[in-house]
């Protein structure tokens, strides 16, 4: 069995990524975590570029790692420097990590045109380099940039380059495809030609600008590669790097080669979402083996087919990449959808009963309004719950007004929302105001049920979207509400449909108070 290196660049390349940030402590958490996964080598950023690599390879020095060896990144000498001299190699080694990963040009085209230098002087700044940092003691990765392009443009002249590397004694020579546009049947024949050229290991950075990253890294290592370059999910420049997130379990789970333990693999999902975490950034639901719809099932012909056996639309078991099966409920649906969602909300329901079959037409009724369960568990159980011979009201609405103000152009506008409910044989009615109609509404329903249910003071909304379903109808588009509430412990979502904004929202907060009622098992305190 092969043994695959895995280097990370998540904390470099994926950083030059639009919206992607880490500050220094993120950047140690992630390199703590990639080390628990079994990532053989993590690059940490350029040492001397910005203030942020300098203190994170400062920090990192204290670091106690397990499997992983932190890299320093920097280019080749300058034409006209001394190398021993030259402040990017002076950074490198100042960094004082174990691993150096230096770039050098591979296409003639940049040699000419961004160094304007002579092929010759560009093949002894790679040699001189390589040699100078392999004489410090470091462990040497070349990265031989644009190598696809400058293979296709002067083949000679780009293998020229590799062995100018491998003759000054670098570790690995990685061929890079830095603009990601390389086709995978050229990509794979080109790395079976330098594979025949160059005797030390070979490695792969592929870029993704022809959604091909991770299709290209894989047929790398097919031909040879036994280093594999990129980031956690796939973030880097323009379109991103190869994802480690599917190539990992591709290469280990489809074809049977070594990167990570077993046990480490049913990690990778949790490692995912950390970092997408730690650069404030939403998971992606749609990505491959770690992405919250990886295993999400929807129609009703696949969930019945699932529930029979997994495999008949599923590759894997989630389980083998810590991920889980999720089965989704739409107008799409049918009985197998909502018996297998009730046992997973730990509802009773017969699958043969006349309920199952009225909950599905409720369910495909309330889609076609404008409703979407999917992201909606909380009014999903209700909705449930409510076709069931225990259900009971927790109150009735009597009525509400709500009342927006504004004195001038200059102020505020003020939102006063009233209240009347019905708790038994109790009318509560309250008034509250709120930062916009929504909120006071919010305020007073909550000011006039708390002496009944005192159990609502641990929930508060934690987030409020809005959807406009039909915008061709302008103003008078029907509106999707979805709220999510949190108690503490636990957190859900709800969601109500109107043409009327407040009538949606006050839909989907009714909802959420009921999901905490219901979950609870609360019961009306009424005063005597």
């Amino acid at each position: 069995m092969n043994h695959i290196q895995l280097y990370d660049t998540t904390l470099r390349d994926g950083t030059q990524g639009e919206d992607v940030t880490f500050s220094v402590e993120d950047k140690l958490k992630i390199v703590e975590r990639l080390d628990e996964f079994g990532v053989h080598y993590i690059e940490g950023g350029w040492p001397g570029s910005n203030p942020r690599d300098m203190e994170f390879f400062k920090r990192a020095k204290d670091l106690r790692l397990e499997h992983a060896k932190i890299a320093a990144f920097g280019s080749t000498r300058r034409a006209k420097n001394r190398v021993e001299g030259d402040p990017n190699i002076c950074a490198l080694l100042e960094a004082e990590t174990p691993v150096v990963t230096i770039f050098g040009k591979s296409w003639i085209l940049h040699v000419k045109t961004a160094l304007q230098i002579s092929e010759e002087e560009n093949v002894e700044i790679i040699e001189d380099s390589v040699s100078f940092l392999k004489s410090q003691g470091r462990e040497l990765i070349y990265d031989a940039e644009h190598f696809f392009d400058g293979y296709k443009d002067d083949g000679a002249y780009a293998l020229r380059t590799l062995k100018a590397a491998e003759r000054a004694g670098a570790d690995v020579i990685v061929l890079c495809d830095t603009n990601g546009g390389t086709i995978t049947e050229e990509l794979a024949a080109i790395v079976q030609a330098v594979r025949k050229e160059i005797r030390i290991p070979l490695g792969i950075h592929t870029h993704n600008d022809c959604e091909l990253a991770v299709a290209n890294s894989v047929a790398a290592v097919r031909c040879g590669a036994l280093h594999v370059q990129g980031t956690i999910n796939g973030y880097g420049e323009r379109c991103g790097n190869a994802n480690l997130c599917s190539v990992i379990p591709i290469l280990q789970l489809k074809l049977g080669y070594r990167c990570v333990d077993e046990r480490r693999l049913q990690k990778i999902t949790e490692l995912s979402r950390f970092v997408s975490e730690a650069a404030n950034l939403a998971h992606r639901k749609h990505l491959a083996f770690v992405g919250e719809s990886a295993f999400a099932h929807k129609g009703g012909v696949h969930v019945s087919a699932v529930m029979k056996s997994p495999r008949t639309y599923e590759h894997i078991s989630p389980e083998q990449v810590g991920n889980q099966r999720r089965v989704l409920v739409s107008d799409l649906s049918g009985r197998s959808n909502v018996v297998y969602k009730a046992q997973e909300l730990g509802i009773d329901l017969n699958g043969r009963s006349s309920e199952v079959q009225e909950i599905v037409d409720d369910i495909k009724l309330k889609e076609f309004q404008g409703y979407r369960y999917e992201d909606a568990d909380g009014s999903l159980e209700l909705l449930m719950k409510q076709r069931l011979s225990d259900w009971r009201e927790f109150f009735e609405l009597e009525g509400f007004k709500v009342i927006i103000h504004k004195e001038s152009r200059e102020d505020e506008p003020v939102s006063e929302a009233l209240i009347k409910v019905r708790v038994g044989d109790e009318i509560e009615h309250t008034a509250a105001e709120g930062n916009g109609p929504v909120n006071a509404l919010d305020n007073a329903l909550r000011k006039a049920l708390e002496k009944f249910y005192p159990e609502l003071r641990e929930i508060h909304l934690a987030d409020y979207k809005v959807r406009v379903l039909d915008g061709q109808d302008g103003t008078r588009a029907k509106v999707r509400v979805l709220i999510t509430s949190k108690n503490g412990h636990e957190t859900w979502n709800t969601v109500g449909v109107s043409t009327d904004i407040i009538e949606a929202s006050w839909k989907a907060l009714v909802d959420s108070i009921y999901f905490h009622l219901v979950r609870t098992g609360a019961k009306a305190e009424v005063p005597t």
